[in-house]
């Protein structure tokens, strides 16, 4: 089986700006980048579980999302950092969808499609719903802030501390 880290989008990797969906906009938060390399260096996939009510409000379209999704993918690319898998919920939070975090449903999906182990996984998110949808889905997770920022996570693990 697979191990890997599930992260949260905007605010986890990239700066959010609030309803981030275009390419230009993309900045990564910093250490982020030094992070995800961190995190494939020692054999985890790396999946992307994100909200984006944007879609759901009319704000920006799935295909908007989608290329951001690509942006995101080629500029790791660029630095070796492969993104194994995206897994978007377009929903706004008045739809009541069984998919937007802190359902465990779409890291849930991501354990079938890439036989995943849960138990040697990890979820990374900025949000409260991002570390109960790692929890829910029997998942250890840790909630990324400006004090713990998701370099200072790949650094535990890296030493074995989480």
């Amino acid at each position: 089986m697979n191990k890997a880290i599930f992260l949260d989008r905007d605010g986890t990797i990239n700066v959010d700006f609030g309803y981030v969906y275009k390419p230009e906009d993309l900045e990564f938060l910093p250490g982020a980048v030094e992070a995800l390399r961190l995190f494939q260096e020692l054999g985890f996939l790396l999946i992307i579980i994100t909200n984006q009510s944007g879609i759901g409000r009319g704000y920006y379209t799935l295909e908007d999302a989608e290329a951001f999704n690509r942006a995101m993918s080629l500029k790791l690319k660029e630095q070796g950092i492969l993104l194994c898998d995206f897994f978007t919920c377009p929903h706004s939070p008045e739809e009541n969808c069984n998919c937007r975090k802190p359902s465990p449903f779409m890291v849930m999906e991501a354990i079938k499609k890439h036989n995943i182990d849960p138990s040697s996984s990890y979820m990374f998110g900025d949000k409260k719903s991002d570390v109960e949808c790692g929890e829910r889905s029997n998942v250890k997770s840790f909630l990324v802030t400006a004090e713990h920022p998701l370099l200072y996570w790949a650094n535990q693990l890296t030493n074995h501390l989480l």
